[in-house]
């Protein structure tokens, strides 16, 4: 039997989540619906979701509060697509930052949200295997930090603890599997987020400028992530990789 990608769609309002389910299973998907964060965390539980369609404007337990806890446990490797009435992009930058891999405004075209939960899929299981969450033990070292890429999270030399949103850890890892290599703001979000910018998307220079917080990286001086104007930016330390702690 035909194995079908599983996709399950969190929004409180029915006609969008009959519409959505109607037009994934018509184009070969399999979807399942939940009104709320408990219906949702119901069908978690049952097991086989491949992507999940999180609308943010959720009534109780909001779509970044499902998010952030999604993240945080045992359902950290699903895909987020998030859907939200608003389309400021501060609002998609909170959205990315609590984990969401990419994030669509409605009014939405169905076939657009389609194309994006393709592209999503298809990019999260491009991820090489050391990228996946159910590794253990492997650290990625560079400068003065490591990255266990178990947890998720930034140790510095002392050992602290440092923690990293969803969306700059993909952004990190992209930068530690293509040291000292240009990549275009275009490269990045598409190798982060999986889709194209838009010319006004400035989503990937404020993810860049939270991370170089992150980093202590200094941006007039940086000793990591580095801009080359009108090219993008480059990850110049050298890095190393190992099993150890």
């Amino acid at each position: 039997m035909e194995n079908k990608d599983h996709i399950l769609i969190v929004d409180d309002d029915r006609e969008i989540r009959e519409l959505l389910a109607t037009y994934l299973e018509k184009n070969g998907m399999r979807a399942s619906v939940a009104a709320n964060g408990r219906q949702m965390r119901a069908l978690l539980e049952q097991g086989g979701v491949d992507l999940i369609v999180l609308d943010l404007m959720l009534p109780g337990e909001d779509g970044l509060t499902l998010c952030r806890e999604l993240r945080a446990g045992k359902w950290r490797a699903i895909p987020i697509l998030m859907l939200t009435a608003r389309s400021e992009e501060t609002d998609r930058i909170v959205g990315l930052e609590m984990g969401a891999d990419d994030y669509l405004a409605k009014p939405f075209a169905v076939r657009e949200l389609f194309a994006r939960i393709r592209s999503v899929l298809r990019r999260a299981r491009m991820l090489p295997p050391n990228m996946q969450v159910s590794e253990p033990g492997r650290f990625i070292t560079f400068g003065d930090w490591k990255l266990d890429t178990t947890e998720r999270h930034l140790l510095d030399a002392q050992g602290t603890m440092v923690a990293l949103s969803g969306a700059e850890y993909r952004l990190l890892r992209v930068f530690l599997d293509h040291p000292q290599r240009v990549l275009t703001r275009d490269q990045l979000l598409n190798l982060t987020q999986g889709r194209d910018a838009d010319p006004f998307d400035r989503s990937i220079d404020l993810l860049v400028s939270r991370l170089r917080q992150r980093l202590l990286d200094d941006a007039r001086e940086p000793r990591y992530v580095k801009t080359l104007r009108s090219e993008g930016y480059v990850f110049s330390a050298a890095v190393q990789i190992g099993e150890g702690s």
